[in-house]
């Protein structure tokens, strides 16, 4: 099978709300009237980023998921976007899989594939993701005040805690890894709340490397610091009740690590004024995502972690980092 042959199974399909899409050199979008696009890139590298004997279904999800919960930080709604992807060889049932997690993803949001390249090469996806948001309305970084509430949608951990067991670093039982791996390889994108939290929240992430060091970039952003309940973050790891207590045999700053800085959770951080408490749980119940208030941005610049009883826990979690 050739490269446009390959392209023609598995990738092309009749777009509807871009103007062109799969064929030609360019798609052509066309946002609607007072609307901006919002553009993100992200590349999945075989070695680096999923392991080589990953479910191709699933792989073929998060590619996309990764991209979309970027839109989602950005308030965004999403429109289309461009794979680009590097195969060593052709393989039919790989690609089968592949395309058909991506683009089950693709249809749950109405985004489009519009384009994109082919190449022999090794296992690496670079998917680049179009949405639209009112003008002036995108979630940003750098909007977090002194006083604002910090939140973080739905779990934190799990995704760092199947890692850490297909690794052989943290034995599991089967059921608890099968849940777990789930977080690690078909992420939620939160794209509704995102856009729920338009006009509410003073700003946002999406946590690819981790709570704090995803965090770091709003807060260096804003020029404010920020404390963090550690007990309540280490609460919403969803394996919690296996991994404590009972039979379970990992101790708390391991349950630290995974929520502070584990990493592949896709979910969103977010800061909002006290005074919206109400319009976030709004949000929140309208999106159908659970979101947990974490702490508060402080004017100190700095990130203070404490414990159950208000006492300081030492800030030594390092998330992940490319290029260390």
């Amino acid at each position: 099978m050739g490269e446009f042959d390959l392209i023609a199974r598995y990738f092309t399909r009749p777009v509807r709300r871009a103007a062109l899409g799969v064929g030609d050199d360019c798609a052509l979008l066309a946002p609607a009237p007072g609307m901006q696009l919002a553009v993100s890139s992200d590349m999945l590298v075989e070695g680096r980023h999923f392991f080589a004997d990953v479910d191709p279904e699933a792989l073929g999800h998060k590619a996309l998921a990764v991209n979309l919960s970027d839109l989602a930080a950005c308030g965004a709604r999403p429109l289309a976007f461009t794979l680009a992807l590097s195969l060593p060889r052709v393989d039919e049932a790989w690609l089968a899989g592949f395309s058909r997690g991506l683009l089950a993803l693709a249809d749950a949001h109405g985004c489009e594939l519009v384009g994109g390249d082919t190449t022999q090469g090794p296992l690496n996806l670079c998917i680049t993701v179009f949405g639209e948001v009112p003008t002036g309305q995108a979630l940003l970084r750098s909007g977090a005040r002194p006083g604002d509430d910090l939140y973080v949608s739905g779990t934190l951990g799990d995704a760092r805690l199947a890692l850490e067991a297909l690794l052989g670093h943290a034995p599991l039982p089967a059921e608890v890894l099968a849940r777990a791996r789930q977080r690690l390889e078909r992420p939620t994108p939160r794209v509704a709340l995102g856009q729920a939290l338009r006009g509410i929240a003073s700003s946002a992430m999406d946590l690819s490397d981790g709570l704090l060091g995803d965090l770091s970039h709003i807060l260096k952003a804003s020029g404010v610091g920020a404390y963090i309940d550690t007990h309540i973050t280490s609460n919403l790891i969803a394996e919690k009740a296996c991994l404590s207590g009972g039979n379970g045999h990992f101790d708390l700053e391991f349950i630290r690590q995974c929520t502070l800085a584990g990493g592949d959770d896709y979910e969103l951080a977010f800061t909002a004024p006290l005074a919206r408490r109400d319009a976030v749980a709004a949000a929140s119940q309208a999106s159908g995502t659970p979101v947990t208030r974490i702490g508060t941005v402080l004017a100190e610049p700095g990130l203070q972690l404490v414990d159950a009883w208000g006492q300081a826990v030492e800030h030594r979690y390092a998330s992940f980092d490319h290029f260390r």
